[in-house]
């Protein structure tokens, strides 16, 4: 069970703003013989809930965006507007990617994104890219 933790901790973190990365103690835990579908619940939950996370900071803590400690800068806040309003929710599906990731998460915030629906599309995107990490280890 330990080893489970340790994944859902290393994918909660590294879905948040800490710099972290999980896949690579998922690649050890599948290559250990830990069972596969019970590692990809636990990341895929872990990096959910970090994604959730950063939604709870862009929904309620955008009025410290001036502060020198607030974790993006304007410009990076704008192109990540500009990209969402573009594309939409359904860039939530995206937002497992590991540059642009975590912005997407903290806009859907600040855009008042439903909980429910960026939650869904969140743990979808992020699901398969665990879906398709696992798919890799096994074929090699």
């Amino acid at each position: 069970m330990e080893a489970y933790l340790s994944l859902f901790l290393a994918a909660f973190l590294a879905a948040t703003l800490v710099p972290a990365y999980s896949e690579i103690l998922f690649a050890g835990l599948v290559s250990a013989g830990y069972d596969p579908l019970t590692l990809l619940f636990w990341a895929s939950l872990g990096n959910t809930l970090g994604a959730a996370v950063n939604w709870l900071m862009g929904r309620y803590l955008l009025h410290f965006q001036d502060r020198r400690w607030f974790p993006f800068k304007e410009s990076s806040l704008s192109a990540g507007q500009k990209w969402f309003n573009k594309w939409g929710v359904w860039s939530l599906l995206l937002a497992w990617m590991p540059v642009g990731g975590d912005a997407l998460t903290f806009i859907a915030g600040m855009m008042r994104v439903p909980f429910w629906l960026f939650f869904v599309l969140t743990a979808i995107g992020k699901t398969l890219r665990y879906a398709i990490l696992l798919g890799l280890i096994t074929a090699l």
